[in-house]
């Protein structure tokens, strides 16, 4: 359905009239350097693009009071003196003649954004604005914002549109109080911000900032946050949050649509958050949003301060919102020990509103020694400036490579239903030792995914569904295995669904991790081979694939993931679909599916179009896991968290 990206070259046109060091830094060029990076780099080429409209006075008053409306109107007809005057009476506000018109054109932006994605014209968007607003209050402009863009985007969600549930997800560095203050009551928007705090003394220096803020009256719950006591939260803090915070409640709510207040003062090398998350971070949480809400995800830009860190940031953002996989993360993915504390003190803030919460002890355990301790980063490094981490796109995204397609099989035009074979001398080499690769059908399957695992490894083609008959599935994912190792990839996870076990030779050296899902019992035997009961239940399946799978995945950093639904896989559609979705933010998008040929028809037109970058289907209001999912998944935690740190984020689950 494409992405938007909203914008106005009028957003331009404030900039400073007096000296103030504070506000020096939100200028024009954060807007300018952002577009010519998207604009190199061909993605607002890719983009519908909408030219901002200015937002009514009707519309801004969804939040703002009309005397406050009216007042910022005023500083259209005010010299240099009043305006510096009038910016005196609030916290980091420096008002210009064009302010008016230029935060109109910001918060009709975000409206633009919205109504686009919501009526079907586009899947997603960013809209490029300034001033930025999530600092914006009723009656007051706050921290360089003057009107809260996403705050108005999401009333005129709930008004024009009809929605019910919003999830909102700030990931600038500083807190977004203005939405807080407005959607505190309201169990209709759920906000979700991290924040830069060090225990109240970062700006804006508030009490209600704290994990223990988390709303009043009827929004008990509904207001998540998440304050970093330090400096220096990398890539593997920010997933760990969302894997471990968000995303279970997140699940739980169930939204009709995401708004992101998309500040990238968080990212590596801005003066003002001074954390080390990389640009392609942000692609990876972008990606994690849109198996939510049907895909259905609108960035505004709020904060970022460092322009070749924006512009890098802004693109890994839109790159991923187009359906592009995310490149692999970089750095060690160990969270360090004063993210591991503010995400439990969250967690246990949030425990009593919140189901999926609730099955944790009520103390949670102390967390295990050896953490590292967060190194605040004062200057994005070379490599940031001089090399960007956007992978050479492959000729293709996705291939689908069956014996027999189905003539049913409805598949997105640049999917391709793959019709070469790897030589027949060579596949039946790799089939030679298995029995149940001998019958010509099995052995026609086995050229056929080879030839797209190769294609894969080459680099020629992205992601791909491959099928096997059932009774061949098991050494079909063991030469499929091999294969990968032997021809270049470093690192291979194996998710494996169903009647799948481990190849026995398969060597414990660290370059495979296998992770059965199925069986009685939960059994770490290594820490590269696991084994977990099918969860019964929606709730247990989210809480393994959050709790367990991704966190397990995101450690190891691959290079190729397999995905096998065997014999007795036990997955609906979409169910595999979310699993498949989720997966793909790992090894760049590098993932291949395994089908049996009897369920083909029913998953493969799903998987394709998840693995081409379309948003999974929603699982709808997710039920909580069994007693026997929560201790199944407590058991292999406890074994696998002193090797696997990236598990510690998660507080113990009890029955």
């Amino acid at each position: 359905m494409g992405t938007a990206l909203v914008y106005h070259e009028d957003m331009t046109a404030t900039r400073l009239l007096w000296d103030d060091p504070e506000c020096e830094i939100e200028r024009p060029e954060r807007l300018t350097a952002a577009l010519d990076r998207l604009r190199q780099r061909g993605l607002e080429q890719r983009c519908l693009l909408l030219s901002a409209r200015e937002a009514s006075e009707e519309e801004l008053g969804l939040v703002h009071s009309p005397e406050y409306v009216s007042l910022v109107r005023e500083t259209q007809v005010l010299g240099k003196e009043e305006l510096q005057a009038l910016s005196g009476q609030f916290d980091a506000i420096c008002f210009h003649p064009s302010t008016f018109h230029c935060a109109r054109l910001a918060a009709g932006a975000g409206l633009q954004l919205v109504d686009a994605v919501l009526t079907g014209a586009v899947q997603n968007g960013l809209a490029l604005v300034r001033p930025p607003g999530h600092h914006s209050q009723r009656a007051a402009a706050n921290g360089f914002c003057v009107f809260n863009n996403v705050a108005i985007a999401a009333a005129h969600a709930k008004q024009k549109h009809g929605l019910h549930r919003i999830l909102v997800v700030d990931w600038d560095v500083h807190h977004g109080q203005g939405i807080q203050y407005l959607f505190e009551d309201d169990p209709s928007i759920l906000y979700f911000s991290w924040h830069r705090y060090e225990h109240g003394r970062f700006w804006p220096f508030l009490r209600e900032s704290d994990a223990d803020a988390v709303g009043r009256g009827q929004g008990l719950g509904f207001t998540v946050n998440l304050p970093w006591n330090q400096v220096g939260m990398g890539n593997a803090d920010y997933v760990a949050a969302f894997l471990h915070l968000l995303l279970p409640l997140a699940f739980e709510f169930d939204p009709e649509l995401v708004l992101v207040s998309a500040g990238f003062d968080s990212a590596i090398g801005d003066p003002e958050g001074q954390m080390q998350a990389t640009p392609e971070c942000f692609a990876h949480l972008t990606q994690l949003l849109q198996v939510l809400a049907g895909g259905r995800v609108c960035a505004v830009l709020e904060g970022g301060y460092h322009l070749e860190s924006l512009a890098e940031s802004v693109c890994m953002t839109v790159q991923t919102l187009l359906g592009d996989p995310a490149p692999p993360l970089s750095g060690s993915m160990v969270p360090c020990q004063s993210a591991l504390e503010s995400i439990q003190s969250a967690r246990a803030a949030q425990a009593p509103h919140w189901k999926s919460l609730q099955l944790q002890e009520e103390r949670p355990p102390p967390l295990l020694p050896g953490g590292p301790v967060c190194k605040g980063a004062a200057s994005a490094p070379s490599s940031l400036l001089d090399q960007p981490c956007l992978c050479p796109a492959p000729s293709v995204r996705t291939a689908v490579a069956l014996t027999a397609p189905d003539i049913t099989l409805v598949l997105p035009p640049d999917v391709i239903q793959q019709e070469g074979s790897a030589l027949r001398e060579e596949t039946e080499a790799w089939a030679r030792p298995h029995e149940s690769l001998a019958r010509e059908e099995a052995l026609a399957a086995l050229g056929k995914l080879l030839y797209l695992l190769d294609g894969m490894l080459d680099g020629q083609v992205n992601s791909g569904i491959a099928a096997t008959p059932a009774s061949a599935a098991a050494a079909t994912l063991d030469v499929a295995i091999r294969r990968g190792l032997s021809h270049g990839a470093q690192r291979l996870l194996c998710v494996a669904l169903g009647q799948l076990d481990r190849p026995p030779d398969l060597a414990h050296d660290g370059r495979s991790l296998w992770l059965n899902i199925r069986g009685k019992e939960a059994a770490a035997l290594s820490m590269f081979h696991v084994s977990t009961p099918l969860p019964a239940m929606t709730g247990g399946f989210l809480s393994c694939i959050l709790g367990l799978v991704l966190p397990l995945a995101y450690s190891f950093q691959p290079d190729l993931v397999l995905v096998a639904l065997g014999p007795g896989h036990g997955l609906q559609g979409r169910h595999a679909a979310l699993l498949a979705a989720m997966l793909r933010g790992l090894a760049g998008g590098r993932v291949l599916a395994l089908l049996e040929e009897d369920s083909t028809p029913q998953l493969a037109g799903i998987l394709a179009r998840v693995l081409n970058g379309e948003a999974p289907p929603s699982l709808g209001a997710s039920s909580v896991a069994s007693p026997e999912d929560v201790r199944a998944l407590m058991y292999l935690r406890g074994q696998l968290e002193p090797q696997w740190k990236m598990l510690q984020c998660h507080p113990h689950l009890v029955a």
